[in-house]
C-alpha cells in the first residue's frame, strides 16, 4: 500500500469517525439532527485537517482562527469535531449528548464548552456572528500589526446551511460584510437541497450565489460534497481572494450513507436503531459497536492540534518581540483581550451641574462615549443608520471602512438585527469591546441577538435611544411602549433607564465594567433637567440599581419611584406633596437587574416594608412594577400605544404630568388608586 493510498484511507476512516460519533451521540440521546454531520462531515474535515490554526490546550489563543457552527443544530458535528481534535471533550461527554447539565447541550453554547467560539441554534444568528468576528480581526489587525510584526492574522470560517441563507439576519449581515470587503471570512455553505419540512425547492429557489455576487462576494461551486480535493482547492482559492469575503456552495446530500439519504426525514430526528445498523455498515463500520474511534484516527486527527500549539509557540516568541518594540501597543492588547479596562479610564468622564442646563439623556451618553473612546481605545461600535439621534460619532472620515479597518466608529447602516448579533460576535472575538445604538422601538428586531449575547455571558452595550411616547410627533409607530419590560424579562441582562445626564454617566461605568453581562441603556430624546448632586442622592447609586434621590422631611408616608425623564416629573411631585403637607420619598429606579443583586438589607433601606403606599410612574408597560409598588399601591404607565403629537401633549394627555402625579399619590395614600387606562388616570 503507497503513503497515498494510505492517507486516503486514513482521510475517509476519520470522515466516517466524525459521520458516526454524531449518529451514535443523537442515537443515544434520541434526539438531534443526524442529517447535517452525515452530508458536511467531509468538508468540517478538510477545514480542520488542512488549513485551521488552532490549539485545544488553549481555545482562546488570540491569534486563532475562529470556526462558528451556524447551523447549531447539527451540534453532534461540532462535538465530534472538539473530541476528535484533541479539545477537553471527553467521549462520555458525547454519550451525554442533549442531556442536563452536559457540555454536549442540543444546540453550541461558548459559554458551556471549550472550543465553541459563539453560542448559536436560531439560523442565521451565527452567520452574522461570523461577520462580527471579521470586523474585529480586521479592526484589531490594522490597530496593531506593525512592518514585520503580525499579532493579528487568522480567519474565520463559518459552515452555514440553507435555513441561515433563507432568515433576513444573513441578508443584512452579508450586505454590510461585501460592502465592508472582509477578505478574512470564509464561509462553507452545506448545499444539500433539504430542509425540515421537505425540498428546498418549495420555498427557496433564486440562484444563491448569484446573490452573494451582488453583495460583492467572491462565490464558489463544489459539485460533490465529498470531494476532499475540490473542497480543500476552493478554500486555497477563497484565501487568495483578499477583496471580498467568500462563499463556497458545497453540494452535499443529506443524511449520507444512512437509508434515509437526501429526505427531511434525517433532518432532524434520530435515524433509529435498524437505520444506524445500516448506515455503520454503508460507512465501514462494525454495526454492533458504538462511539467508536480507531487508534489510528484519534492519532491522525491530533496532529493538527499538535501544529496549533507549534503555531501559537511561534507567535508568543514573536509577540515577546512585539512587546519589547512596541510596549504600548502590547499593553493595550493584552487589556483588550484579558477583559480589562486602562488605569484610570473613568477619570474624564463628564460631571454635569444644573448650570450645564436641561440635557436629554440620548446627549449625556454622546458626551459619556466621546470620553470613554479617548480613554478606552479598544470601544468599537456605532450606529444602525441613526448616529446623528443616537448621539454617536457621526464623522465618515474616522469611521470603519475599506483601508481604513484601524478606524472604530461603525456604520452599520438600516441593519439592526445584523448588528446585534455582529456585536455578539466581536464580543465573543475578543480584543474590543463593542456597542451599537438605534432608536428603542427597534430592538424588537435585533432581540434574537440580544437573547443569544445574553445567553452567551457576552459584553455588549446596546444604546436604546428615543424611549417613550415621549418622543412625539413620530407617532405610535415608533413609540416604545412594551419594549422595556420585554428586555427586563430576559435573563443575564442589565437594563437601565437614567433619569439624569449624571445617571447616564454611572450607567456607561456599568456598562464598562461587566464582563459576562450586556448592557442596555435606555435613553431619552426630551431634555431633562440635572438633578443637584449637592442636594440630592448621588448618581453612583445607579450601580446599586435603585437609590434615595431625594428624602421626605421625616418618615415617608409614600415612596414614589420613577425611572427615566418621569424621575424629574416625581421629584416636582414630590415638591407639590410637600405643600399639601405630604410627606413622599422619591426613589430613583434606572435598573431592576443591579436592584436584585444588592441584599434584603438595601431593599430595605431604600424600600421599607413597613411604606407600603408606592406610587411608580414609567412612561410604559406596568408589567412587573407590582413587585415594588405592593399591593397597596399602583403604577402611572402605558396599557395601550401612543398617539402621534408633540412630546409635552402626548404625555400629558396620558397622565405623566404633575397634577396627575399628584392625584393618584392621594389616591394611594387613601387606598382608592385607580386603574391605569387613559379614561381612570384622567377622570
Amino acid at each position: 500500500m503507497t503513503d497515498k493510498k494510505l492517507e486516503l484511507d486514513l482521510d475517509q476512516l476519520s470522515i466516517n469517525t466524525i459521520r458516526l460519533l454524531a449518529v451514535d451521540a443523537v442515537q443515544k440521546a434520541n434526539s438531534g439532527h443526524p442529517g447535517l454531520p452525515l452530508g458536511a462531515a467531509p468538508m468540517a474535515y478538510v477545514l480542520w485537517s488542512r488549513f485551521l490554526r488552532f490549539n485545544p490546550k488553549d481555545p482562546h489563543w488570540p491569534d486563532r482562527d475562529r470556526f462558528v457552527l451556524s447551523a447549531g443544530h447539527g451540534s453532534a458535528l461540532l462535538y465530534s469535531l472538539l473530541h476528535l481534535y484533541g479539545y477537553d471533550l471527553s467521549l462520555d461527554d458525547l454519550k451525554q449528548f442533549r442531556q442536563l447539565h452536559s457540555k454536549t447541550p442540543g444546540h453550541p453554547e461558548s459559554n458551556l464548552t471549550a472550543g465553541v467560539e459563539v453560542t448559536t441554534g436560531p439560523l442565521g444568528q451565527g452567520f452574522a456572528n461570523g461577520v462580527g468576528m471579521g470586523m474585529a480581526e480586521a479592526h484589531l489587525a490594522a490597530t496593531y500589526n506593525k512592518e514585520g510584526h503580525t499579532p493579528v492574522d487568522h480567519y474565520t470560517y463559518v459552515l452555514v446551511s440553507d435555513g441561515d441563507l433563507m432568515e433576513g439576519i444573513a441578508s443584512e449581515a452579508a450586505s454590510l460584510a461585501g460592502h465592508l470587503k472582509l477578505g478574512k471570512l470564509i464561509y462553507l455553505y452545506d448545499d444539500n437541497l433539504i430542509s425540515l419540512d421537505g425540498p428546498t425547492d418549495l420555498a427557496f429557489t433564486e440562484d444563491r450565489m448569484e446573490r452573494f455576487d451582488a453583495y460583492g462576494w467572491h462565490t464558489q461551486h463544489v459539485a460533490d460534497g465529498n470531494d476532499l480535493d475540490a473542497i480543500e482547492g476552493a478554500i486555497r482559492a477563497a484565501q487568495l481572494e483578499t477583496e471580498r469575503p467568500s462563499i463556497i456552495s458545497v453540494r452535499t446530500i443529506i443524511g449520507y450513507g444512512s437509508p434515509q439519504e437526501g429526505t427531511s426525514k434525517v433532518h432532524g430526528s434520530a435515524l433509529g436503531e435498524e437505520n444506524v445498523r445500516k448506515t455503520k455498515a454503508f460507512l465501514g463500520f462494525d454495526p454492533d459497536k458504538s462511539f467508536v474511534v480507531p487508534d489510528e484516527v484519534r492519532d491522525f486527527l491530533h496532529e493538527p492540534g499538535k501544529r496549533g500549539a507549534k503555531l501559537q509557540a511561534e507567535w508568543q516568541t514573536k509577540f515577546d518581540e512585539y512587546k519589547r518594540q512596541f510596549p504600548d501597543e502590547a499593553e493595550q492588547f493584552l487589556l483588550s483581550f484579558g477583559g480589562k479596562l486602562p488605569e484610570n479610564w473613568d477619570a474624564d468622564l463628564p460631571k454635569f451641574t444644573p448650570a450645564d442646563k436641561d440635557m436629554a439623556t440620548r446627549q449625556a451618553s454622546g458626551k459619556a462615549l466621546e470620553a470613554l473612546k479617548k480613554s478606552v481605545p479598544f470601544l468599537f461600535g456605532g450606529s444602525a443608520d441613526l448616529a446623528s439621534s443616537n448621539e454617536m460619532p457621526t464623522k465618515g472620515d474616522v469611521s470603519f471602512q475599506p483601508g481604513h479597518y484601524e478606524n472604530s466608529n461603525i456604520w452599520f447602516g438600516v441593519r439592526e438585527h445584523a448588528m446585534g448579533a455582529a456585536i455578539n460576535g466581536m464580543a465573543q472575538h475578543g480584543g474590543v469591546h463593542p456597542y451599537g445604538g438605534t432608536f428603542l422601538n427597534f430592538s424588537d428586531y435585533m432581540r434574537g441577538a440580544i437573547r443569544l449575547t445574553a445567553l452567551a455571558e457576552s459584553k455588549g452595550t446596546f444604546v436604546f435611544t428615543h424611549d417613550s411616547i415621549g418622543l412625539g410627533e413620530d407617532g405610535p409607530t415608533h413609540q416604545p411602549v412594551e419594549q422595556v419590560v420585554s428586555l427586563r424579562t430576559i435573563p443575564n441582562i442589565i437594563v437601565i433607564r437614567p433619569g439624569d445626564a449624571n445617571e447616564t454617566v454611572e450607567s456607561w461605568r456599568v456598562a464598562m465594567t461587566q464582563p459576562k453581562t450586556p448592557v442596555v441603556l435606555i435613553l431619552g430624546r426630551q431634555k431633562l433637567p440635572v438633578f443637584d448632586q449637592e442636594k440630592y442622592g448621588s448618581a453612583r447609586g445607579v450601580e446599586k440599581g435603585a437609590y434615595i434621590l431625594s428624602e421626605a422631611d421625616g418618615t415617608p408616608e409614600l415612596i414614589l419611584i420613577g425611572t427615566g425623564s418621569e424621575v424629574s416629573l416625581v421629584l416636582k411631585a414630590q415638591e407639590e406633596l410637600k405643600k399639601q403637607g405630604i410627606q413622599a420619598r422619591v426613589v430613583s429606579m434606572p435598573s431592576w437587574e443591579l436592584f436584585e443583586q444588592q441584599d434584603q438589607a438595601y431593599h430595605h433601606e431604600v424600600l421599607p416594608p413597613s411604606v407600603r403606599k408606592r406610587l411608580a410612574v414609567e412612561a410604559g408597560s406596568p408589567i412587573g412594577w407590582h413587585k415594588y409598588v405592593t399591593d397597596e399601591g399602583s403604577t402611572i404607565s402605558m396599557n395601550r400605544f401612543g398617539l402621534s403629537g408633540p412630546g409635552e401633549e402626548v404625555m400629558a394627555y396620558f397622565g405623566f404630568t404633575v397634577d396627575n402625579v399628584v392625584k393618584q399619590a392621594k389616591a394611594v395614600l387613601k387606598g382608592e388608586a385607580p386603574g391605569i387606562e387613559k379614561k381612570e388616570v384622567l377622570s
